[in-house]
């Protein structure tokens, strides 16, 4: 037999080549180590948001035994040193030794992943916590944790370091009732952020509340070591969601006086409805699946509409209100100025992703169909006044609906969003890569004109505005393509707007409001940026809208030459400057002269003298100050410039502030502003 030959290595790990992959370098990852290993496929990140979804996912157990009737008060606390403690007056997790693991079911819970009483045990009809990760994940992100249960009589206890156990679980003491505690620490060696916000914890508990009628959430800030500084709070809401449309509603001017609201369950599915319309243009909805908030909608989003649209069309039509010949109202028609709150209970719901953004649960849609459909129906037969305004809202955004297309035909014509009709007055860029590309929103013609002068002509685009933009909070698309303002930026933009607003076609990447640093330029960046968040709320979340930072002053010594953009800064800067030029100027028999000088009106030059130190200071509030090259290199250039992107972290929170201070209503907004102009910095009057 010929000799067999032997296998060559070349290009293998034996010759130095590609690294060997074989069984030894495949992990598993045992326990609780997939966690900490990669932290955001369970929270969603490390940072603010993560941080904090650590209280919800805690939280979600005590809630999850309320909907099943057996809690009815829910406490945190927020502890020094970055403590949190979550207690409830539930059934308390049980704390015999578990079967499976040979262990307390209470370091099962604590220590693994996928056990809990939500995955047909019996434990829950319903719950918020579907993967049954969340207790454990938090014990896996803390550095410390002390499970405390109420049992039998007895309190039992266990700690944790890092998600190991120290001892195992054992009684402590007599107990009354029944309950559960969790208080941990997250670690600071995951976690980028470490401080808990009061107000978001504040808010998402008040949330909680509104959706599970009956339930006292109390949460207490104790971080102070001063007792007098601590805060308490309590959220309780009798009436539910029908109180949660109230609230949503506070500083608008409803369209009917009752608030419709439906509860009724269709097969295993519980579906709570309520909803009121106002004078707003613009839709807010709040859906829910088990108490988890769905800001990408979902299944029963979509049975609500079809629901919605269908009835009042049919209402309309039995009425006589809608004319044989008349067109139906189209789901846009019948959401405006609608403010809705969609809770529903399910008892295995199908999330997208453990942070639970989107329902998929066929058998909602379903089920919120019928419920609302019903529901609607009665409500509007049984009270004819609020169908009346509801009707009437409907049928009053069909006609603009129709002014606007009419209007929107004239402006933004094919060729209008390819390029062929851009606004005059803009300067655009000769790239077409929208990723590169700029567009620079700029007040007035004079520093519209230093703009075009300083910028790089190949991806930095301006478009100088006249005076302020029209208000769009109280305006619909008909009144605002009258606006050559407004006009000029939704051409200018290319993405056309309302229902036929497309993405895709954005021309530039960035969009940047770049305005004066005064009261003008301060409510000329409201007005764009409540154009934005009602009319172009996805450039806003895929980040495509900033806002730049002109410098406020220059500061000069000798040849050196530096920008400050707060006053804080141009006090350290001064500082910094005047002691640097002291250690390298030889001394001098000359008189030392001090004169300090704390402001400076516009365009104000001042020399400041501190010994034989002089500062040539220059205050600057209008772009139109600076010539071309010091916009180009303190606001514009890339490498150099500062700009804050715009987000929006709490969407209900932010429509609120939006409609106090851009709304009709003067009592609102005169009570915001007293409420909050102690806390405004740098006042310009």
């Amino acid at each position: 037999m010929p000799k067999e030959k032997k296998s060559s290595t070349k290009g293998t790990a034996a010759k130095g080549g590609a690294q060997a992959y074989g069984a030894e370098q495949i992990q598993v990852l045992e326990g609780l180590e997939p966690v900490r290993k990669r932290p955001g496929m369970y929270i969603g990140n490390t940072a603010e948001d993560g941080l904090h979804h650590l209280i919800w996912e805690v939280l979600d157990n005590s809630i999850d035994e309320a909907m099943a009737g057996h809690c009815d008060t829910i406490k945190i606390k927020m502890l020094p040193d970055g403590m949190i403690s979550v207690e409830d007056n539930g059934r308390g997790i049980p704390v015999e030794k578990h079967k499976a693991t040979g262990v307390s079911t209470l370091e099962t819970v604590l220590t693994t992943l996928h056990a809990g009483g939500k995955f047909g045990g019996g434990g829950y009809k319903v719950s918020g916590g579907l993967h049954g990760v969340g207790v454990s994940v938090v014990n896996a992100l803390s550095s410390y944790l002390k499970a405390e249960v109420k049992r039998d009589g007895k309190l039992w206890m266990q700690e944790y370091k890092i998600g190991k156990p120290q001892k195992p679980t054992k009684a402590v003491g007599p107990a009354k009732g029944t309950g559960v505690k969790i208080t941990f620490k997250p670690d600071t060696n995951i976690f980028t952020v470490t401080e808990f916000k009061l107000k978001t914890v504040l808010d998402h508990l008040r949330q909680q509340a509104y959706l599970t009628k009956g339930i006292k959430l109390v949460i207490a800030d104790e971080r102070e070591e001063d007792k007098s500084k601590h805060l308490n709070y309590c959220f309780y809401f009798e009436g539910g969601i029908e109180s949660y449309i109230k609230h949503i509603n506070l500083h608008s001017q409803p369209k009917h006086e009752n608030v419709f609201y439906v509860e009724k369950d269709v097969d295993d599915v519980h579906v709570e409805i309520a909803m009121q319309y106002n004078e707003e243009y613009n839709e807010t909805i709040m859906p829910f699946a088990n108490n988890i908030y769905n800001p990408e909608g979902g299944m029963h989003v979509i049975g609500f509409r079809t629901a919605l649209t269908r009835t009042i069309n049919n209402y309309a039509r039995s009425k006589n209100i809608l004319k044989e010949k008349e067109p139906n109202l189209t789901a846009e028609d019948v959401r405006e100025g609608l403010a809705v709150v969609i809770s529903i209970k399910i008892p295995e719901p199908q999330f997208e992703g453990q942070t639970k953004a989107k329902l998929g649960n066929v058998e909602a849609r379903s089920a919120v169909e019928k419920v609302m459909a019903d529901g609607l129906q009665i409500f509007l037969e049984e009270h004819p006044k609020d169908a009346e305004g509801i009707i009437g809202k409907c049928i009053l955004a069909a006609r603009a609906r129709v002014a606007a297309r009419a209007a929107r035909e004239t402006v933004l014509r094919k060729g209008a969003l390819e390029g062929f009709a851009l606004p005059g007055k803009l300067a655009d860029c000769s790239s077409k890569d929208m990723e590169k590309s700029e567009l620079y929103i700029v007040e007035g013609d004079s520093a519209g004109g230093s703009a075009k002068q300083g910028r790089n002509r190949e991806y930095q685009a301006i478009l100088p505005l006249r005076g302020k933009i029209l208000n769009v909070e109280r305006a619909r698309l008909d009144k605002m393509f009258a606006n050559n303002e407004i006009k000029s930026l939704i051409i200018a933009f290319g993405t056309n707007i309302g229902d036929q607003f497309d993405i895709s076609k954005l021309r530039y990447g960035k969009i940047i409001i770049m305005t004066d640093a005064d009261v003008d330029g301060s409510h000329i960046r409201t007005l764009l940026l409540t154009f934005f968040y009602r009319h172009f709320p996805e450039l806003i979340q895929k980040g495509h809208v900033y806002i730049a930072q002109p410098p406020l002053y220059r500061i000069q010594l000798g040849k050196e030459v530096r920008w400050i953009y707060t006053d804080e800064e141009l006090e350290k800067v001064k500082i910094e400057m005047t002691e640097s030029a002291k250690a390298n100027k030889k001394p001098s028999p000359k008189k030392e002269i001090k004169r300090e000088t704390t402001a400076l009106a516009e365009g104000e030059v001042v020399e400041e003298e501190t010994g034989e130190i002089k500062l040539n200071i220059q205050r600057y509030k209008g772009l139109g100050e600076m010539n071309p090259d010091q916009l180009w290199n303190t606001t514009m250039d890339p490498g150099q410039r500062k700009m804050k992107k715009i987000t929006v972290d709490d969407a209900e929170q932010a429509d609120e502030i939006f409609d106090i201070l851009m709304g009709d209503e003067v009592a609102p907004r005169k009570k915001f502003i007293q409420t909050h102009a102690k806390s405004v910095k740098n006042l310009d009057i």
